[in-house]
């Protein structure tokens, strides 16, 4: 690259004429660095050579980029490679889709190695980053990447994940502002019930104050109304109980005012993360993917992971979706440094989370709770790592029912594991099928 190699010219000044020269014909790579704001393309020619960047506005001079490619693809192979960069590059590769220009991907992680080989420094920015992709491709370190226009069912199903994922986060927003204060002015309340209960929830809502509990003749009964079933008599008896002897700080009007509309609120995000996960199970019937995944971990999580992580039968390994969700070990050591081994985290953050949930819920309910506590009792501390390692097996197995149409078992997915605690492992029989759900 030349002195000021990377001083971007606006890409409605480019001559095109003074681009193209060398022999007719000769192919050409073009690299693009994708930002919310604007892109960066850089040219590199089949013999090596590189052109200085082109800077265009996003979304706002896509239009202009595209005709300026077309006009330098004439009469030549014309590639453009891209990094994937979340949303921001989709309205340039459906542009570039359009025009029936070639479109490839970039991994960030090689572009990211390949910074310093491409030329000696370790330094990353934009302009760099578009030669580096454009590079990358042009040595074969690309694959294809064509913009597909969602399905309508697929469309649906990522709508209702982010419809349940959004409110169960905003009931955790509320349900964490309960919880201090509860513990200001009624904190025996949550030794009773948890505050993820929805009759505690309902009776915050209803009273907002222990006082107010405990003035109401009909608070038992209510309380019955509410829990139905769930609540057994003993649990009743105690809340009211301790809100007679309450010793938390009395609430004024606007602080009773507070837990009841937040409770109010937490219960309304409760009940459209219900609504979402029942349009999932209605969109995830005769699906063979979702449906067998489902029986697993739950529908909910298994949409979960096919709108974050993708279709598992896209993937050419067990081993290869587990990297995609993050799982996949890495380690850095260096001389006498030796490093730990621990997952890389590249994949959705969203997918390991829900996965991690249902593994808290296989570990109680699916036949593997002596091995999770054989290995706790050995350390202590260890219990994450222990969860984490029950996440990667998981997700191999997640792949085998979807894509090969695998019964799962406990014990097939823990025998190495479990071999030492037979003894005390409980029997896993086929009429108990495991069903996680999320």
């Amino acid at each position: 690259m030349r002195r000021r190699a990377y001083g971007a010219a606006r890409v409605n000044d480019v001559d095109v004429a003074k681009v193209v020269h060398g022999p007719d014909g000769l192919a050409v790579v073009v690299g693009v660095d994708v930002g919310k704001y604007k892109l960066l393309a850089v040219c590199r020619w089949a013999d090596g050579r590189f052109e200085r960047p082109w800077r265009i506005d996003n979304p706002g001079e896509i239009v202009e980029l595209v005709a300026l490619l077309k006009r330098l693809g004439a009469g030549r192979k014309l590639l453009v490679a891209m990094e994937s960069s979340g949303t921001y590059g989709d309205a340039v590769r459906q542009a570039l889709q359009d025009a029936d220009i070639e479109v490839h991907r970039v991994s960030t992680k090689a572009s990211h190695d390949y910074a310093e080989v491409f030329d000696g420094v370790p330094s990353q920015h934009d302009g760099k980053d578009a030669a580096v992709v454009a590079e990358l491709a042009a040595l074969g370190k690309s694959t294809p990447w064509p913009y597909r226009p969602t399905e309508v069912w697929e469309q649906e199903l990522a709508y209702w994940v982010d419809w349940m994922v959004g409110h169960r986060q905003v009931l955790n927003l509320w349900q964490g502002r309960l919880e201090g204060l509860l513990g200001r002015h009624w904190p025996e309340a949550t030794r009773v019930l948890k505050l993820s209960s929805v009759t505690l929830l309902r009776v915050l809502w209803h009273y907002g104050s222990p006082q107010a509990v405990a003035a109401d003749r009909a608070a038992a009964a209510q309380l019955a109304r509410w829990g139905g079933r769930f609540l057994d008599t003993e649990k009743i008896k105690q809340l009211l109980a301790e809100a007679r002897v309450s010793r938390g700080v009395r609430p004024g009007e606007w602080e009773t005012r507070r837990i009841q509309d937040f409770a109010q609120q937490a219960l309304q995000a409760r009940a459209q993360g219900q609504r979402g996960q029942r349009r999932l199970r209605v969109l995830a019937r005769g699906h063979t993917v979702l449906e067998a995944q489902g029986k697993v971990v739950g529908v909910p999580t298994a949409c979960v992971l096919w709108v974050n992580t993708g279709d598992p039968r896209k993937f050419y390994a067990a081993a290869a979706y587990r990297k995609a969700i993050g799982l996949n070990l890495v380690e850095r050591s260096s001389g006498t440094y030796q490093g730990q081994l621990h997952i890389s985290k590249r994949g959705s953050a969203r997918s390991r989370q829900w996965l991690y949930f249902a593994v808290l819920r296989l570990v109680q309910r699916a036949g593997v709770r002596s091995w999770y506590q054989a290995k706790k009792a050995r350390d202590p501390d260890a219990a994450k790592s222990v969860l984490v390692a029950v996440m990667r097996k998981l997700a191999l197995a997640l792949y085998h029912v979807a894509v090969h149409d695998k019964e799962f078992d406990p014990r097939r997915l823990f025998a190495r594991i479990m071999g030492s605690h037979t003894k005390t492992a409980p029997a896993f029989s086929p009429e108990k099928r495991v069903s996680v759900e999320g």
